[in-house]
């Protein structure tokens, strides 16, 4: 996730961003307050932010205020307000936000927070479902999982992303985890699967669009956003002209 800190004490944003990186694999930006956050959201790395730790007492204009203005961005964040204060937690909720958390914020918390704001990105998508599979696939992916074996058909997978030593396999409700190459399942199913980067292949059926996208590490790029699924994934330069060939067919 792509995760903007807005709180004016530099404690308090130090502490979440220790918090945030136990939770994994997070970009995570941070402002001081509600004009500090709105410039930044106007960045491209800013229009890349989906999620918003916001503390509501700040100096200038406070956290209910700017969430007002959240929901007016082209695509609005999912927000987390964090605050020392519970006596606002009525006026958040009928700003939409997708949780409430009180400080001191605990770890466990705050992984409930961070997947209660990708559920209400998800519900944001459109309900359309990819298209449906032939009704003769019966392919599978053998999933090994603590000692419990699992057959995940192959028509729900979405992507597969390579992660160190191991694949992510990713359906619309959940990820596994599957030993193996990224190279030996595009060649098994190339009808299935797109390569958009070196470490990540698509399901061709579940293309949704291209679009402009800032990485931190890798600058201005491309990335492909799938049915179903609010997370985007990074095109190498090398592949987007097959992504968009692929959307064509």
């Amino acid at each position: 996730m792509h995760i903007l800190i807005v709180d004016d004490e530099a404690l308090a944003r130090s502490r979440l961003r220790t918090l945030l990186a136990d939770c994994g694999g997070h970009t995570v930006a941070e402002a001081a307050n509600a004009a500090e956050a709105l410039q930044w959201l106007a960045t491209p790395a800013g229009r890349a932010c989906d999620t918003v730790l916001l503390d509501i007492h700040m100096p200038g204009q406070d956290g209910l205020s700017l969430a007002h203005a959240l929901r007016r961005l082209a695509r609005p964040p999912a927000i987390v307000f964090v605050t020392a204060h519970a006596d606002h937690a009525v006026s958040a909720f009928e700003l939409d936000a997708a949780d409430y958390l009180t400080k001191p914020v605990r770890l466990e918390r705050l992984q409930q927070a961070l997947a209660k704001a990708r559920r209400a990105l998800a519900e944001r998508l459109p309900t359309t479902a990819p298209p449906p599979a032939p009704a003769d696939s019966g392919e599978v992916l053998l999933i090994q999982d603590r000692g419990r074996t699992e057959r995940v058909p192959l028509h729900e997978v979405v992507y597969v992303k390579a992660e160190l030593k191991y694949l992510t396999v990713r359906t619309g409700t959940r990820s596994y985890v599957l030993d193996g190459a990224l190279s030996d399942l595009e060649a098994r199913h190339p009808d299935h699967f797109l390569r958009v980067h070196r470490n990540a292949l698509v399901a061709r059926r579940a293309l949704r669009a291209i679009e402009k996208h800032y990485d931190p590490v890798e600058g201005e790029g491309w990335a492909v956003r799938m049915h179903g699924l609010p997370e985007l994934l990074a095109v190498s330069r090398r592949q987007v002209a097959a992504v968009r060939e692929a959307l064509a067919g």
